[in-house]
């Protein structure tokens, strides 16, 4: 946001996501890339929904770090691989769309664990995720899986009505009852990166605007009018 001036602030970036790559990404049998839990000194083999944000934030970090050929190329690779994995969580279910935390362990590869893990509650993070390898990749595939998740969340989450979205309590259940709850993020977050995905690149540039984690357009300092004077 600040036209990248603050270079303390890379620094502090590239310094937290070296650690989170040396002791929390792993692969799994199947050769799955995740960003495991760290509990206490206990690694836990299991990805949250939320997790999958992670994708754009390292694919985002490579951009910012393109002077140094091979660390991008590694975060770009590592971002591309957590959204195939964030994307297989999806599709290993009946109903296409990811649960709330997804397992690594035993006979489970990015699936379901515990019975009250096995929610959707119309959260953005793996969309976010395609958004941002979209905009970076041009890998058609990002489109392809957003396109997926839009035909899989229209079939299951909107409401009998046509009023609304509702999350589900089982994506493992055609049948899954709907919570009733259309939460403030999806029109926020899940909607705006879908949006985005099949939209112009002008539309909200990465030239002028950065997100926030919320899914808010902020202007670039020296690179867009909207920048407060």
């Amino acid at each position: 946001m600040m036209d990248k001036k603050q270079t303390t602030s890379l620094r502090m970036y590239n310094e937290a996501v070296d650690a989170i790559d040396k002791k929390l990404v792993q692969k799994s049998s199947s050769g799955l890339v995740y960003v495991a839990d760290l509990r206490y000194e206990r690694l836990e083999h299991k990805m949250g929904h939320l997790a999958c944000f992670a994708a754009g934030m390292f694919a985002l970090g490579a951009k910012e770090n393109a002077h140094d050929e091979h660390r991008a190329e590694h975060f770009l690779k590592l971002g591309s691989d957590i959204a195939e994995t964030c994307h297989e969580s999806y599709i290993r279910t009946k109903t296409n769309i990811g649960p709330e935390v997804f397992w690594f362990t035993g006979q489970l590869d990015a699936q379901i664990g515990k019975k009250n893990e096995r929610y959707y509650i119309l959260r953005p993070e793996v969309i976010e995720g395609w958004f941002y390898l979209w905009r970076l990749t041009k890998d058609v595939k990002y489109r392809q899986w957003a396109w997926d998740a839009t035909v899989a969340i229209e079939k299951y989450c909107s409401t009998p009505e046509k009023t609304g979205y509702s999350g589900i309590s089982n994506v493992d259940d055609p049948k899954t009852r709907q919570d009733d709850v259309q939460q403030s993020f999806f029109l926020a977050e899940t909607l705006k990166y879908l949006y985005l995905i099949f939209s112009n690149d002008d539309l909200i540039s990465f030239d002028q605007w950065v997100f926030n984690s919320e899914g808010h357009p902020l202007p670039i300092k020296n690179r867009n009018q909207a920048y407060p004077r």
